[in-house]
């Protein structure tokens, strides 16, 4: 895969999007001018100010809590939260929220209008990544947690489905309801009923109180042996055999799967795999160090294989 590869439309890989004709025209003081896709608990819409000339393009996209959700409070709850990250935590690879209206309904965020595909569809489509477009996508993940951790908060919910690529390669990690600060507890079980928990820490799991940024690098180095294996290092039937696999499985052996991979690659995605949070890179920022210094390496290398 290369950059010029990385093709699609926002919201490309949710579920099912509803027929023309069947979403509002307009709510509050936007104009929705098109559907980008459906989820489980929102939609998200293109969207622009009702006093934009029509002649403009919709720069802005409208994600909407499903109106089936609106008397749940842990649903609000989670839009609540993306609220107040994503308007306090500003960065390039994290999604920005311009405007939120959560008070009361209909509750819907303001986000910018993303060209482009989740990582999981581009990993559905080519089952893996070429090597310096993993290592990029990962440093640009990990630069989001950065961010998100100099504002004390943990992201909580790190996938493919949540990693969104522009056409230029640019990585915006998305999903900011599960966010949470390192000393608040929560229940996975309920965050797995509205997605997956392949890529769930295994402190997550046992003890909500120890999760912290550690365990969102474990999240990510799940979805960085995905994508240079092209599959997860653990999968189950349901969520109890998953989660025994996070909990006491060996990851499997990179090498065996990908010979040609460089031996600090590989050891670097077992570190951020370990079990035990204290065996991993302990700040995004560590991580992001080694990232970038594996990302020139390989550059370096397939220069001398180019000039040889």
């Amino acid at each position: 895969m290369t950059r010029a590869d990385v093709k699609s439309t926002y919201g490309a890989s949710v579920a099912r999007v509803p027929a023309a004709g069947q979403f509002p025209r307009r709510v509050g003081e936007w104009e929705l001018v098109g559907l980008g896709g459906e989820g489980d608990l929102s939609r998200v819409y293109r969207a622009r100010p009702v006093d934009t000339p029509a002649d403009r393009p919709a720069m802005h996209a409208l994600k909407m809590l499903h109106p089936r959700w609106e008397n749940d409070p842990k649903a609000v709850c989670l839009f609540r939260r993306e609220a107040v990250v994503g308007r306090t935590v500003a960065h390039p690879h994290l999604v920005s929220i311009l405007a939120a209206h959560v008070v009361e309904r209909p509750y819907f965020v303001i986000m910018p209008w993303l060209e482009g595909s989740t990582l999981a569809r581009l990993l559905a489509a080519d089952e893996r990544l070429d090597l310096p477009i993993a290592l990029w996508i990962a440093r640009q993940v990990a630069e989001a947690l950065d961010a998100l951790h100099s504002a004390g908060w943990m992201h909580g919910d790190v996938k493919p489905d949540n990693t969104f690529i522009s056409p230029e390669g640019h990585a915006t990690l998305l999903d900011l309801g599960f966010a949470r600060r390192p000393d608040e507890t929560g229940s996975v079980v309920e965050r797995c009923v509205t997605g997956t928990c392949n890529y769930i820490a295994p402190e997550m799991i046992t003890s909500a109180l120890r999760a912290d940024i550690r365990s969102d690098i474990y999240s990510l180095g799940v979805m960085l042996f995905e994508m240079l294996s092209g599959r997860l290092p653990f999968e189950g039937d349901d969520l109890a055999e998953l989660a025994t696999q996070h909990k006491q499985s060996a990851v499997p052996d990179l090498r065996r799967l990908v010979p040609q991979l460089p031996a600090g690659v590989v050891r670097l995605v077992r570190q951020m795999l370990a079990k035990e949070p204290l065996r991993r890179p302990q700040t995004p920022r560590e991580l992001i160090d080694r990232l970038v210094a594996m990302e020139i390496e390989t550059c370096a290398q397939r220069s001398v294989r180019v000039e040889s």
